[in-house]
């Protein structure tokens, strides 16, 4: 699928030889990726608001983050940690009084070459569209 803008994400959220089968791949990535493929709706999946995602099997996530990372000693604990550290990058944050709940913050993506939206008059629609371009992009990357 052609999608007609480009999705530029911080320097900091690339490292070199980045691909779906590589070590050098962002928890936020690879948190999308888990999104994406029907096969894992239920370990972790969208819910509720905007962006928002639940970790349905905390362990089994853990476990799959630490295969792609070579890591066999990753659990949750870890994994929360590592989460925590996208606080502060305002990539996501903890839904308040929801158990393993998370929400993405897609306004973090910069979206160039798109055409100018009146974000006045439709900021609900700008929302709706920036997670269908978001997601329509990312899947080319993971489906690998």
């Amino acid at each position: 699928m052609s999608v007609g803008c480009c999705i530029a994400f911080p320097d900091w959220a690339y490292k070199p030889e980045s691909s779906p089968g590589s070590r050098q791949i962002q928890l936020w990535h690879f948190i999308l990726e888990l999104l994406q493929k029907e096969e894992y709706q239920g370990v972790i999946a969208w819910q509720g608001d905007y962006g928002e995602f639940v970790i349905k099997d905390p362990d089994e996530v853990a476990r799959l983050w630490g295969l792609r990372k070579c890591k066999p000693h990753m659990n949750y604990d870890k994994l929360s940690r590592a989460l925590r550290y996208y606080y502060n990058k305002r990539i996501l944050h903890k839904t308040k009084g929801k158990r393993f709940t998370y929400k993405f913050n897609f306004s973090k993506v910069v979206l160039v070459n798109y055409p100018l939206l009146d974000m006045a008059s439709s900021p609900q629609k700008l929302e709706e569209l920036t997670c269908s371009v978001i997601i329509t992009a990312l899947l080319p990357v993971f489906n690998d």
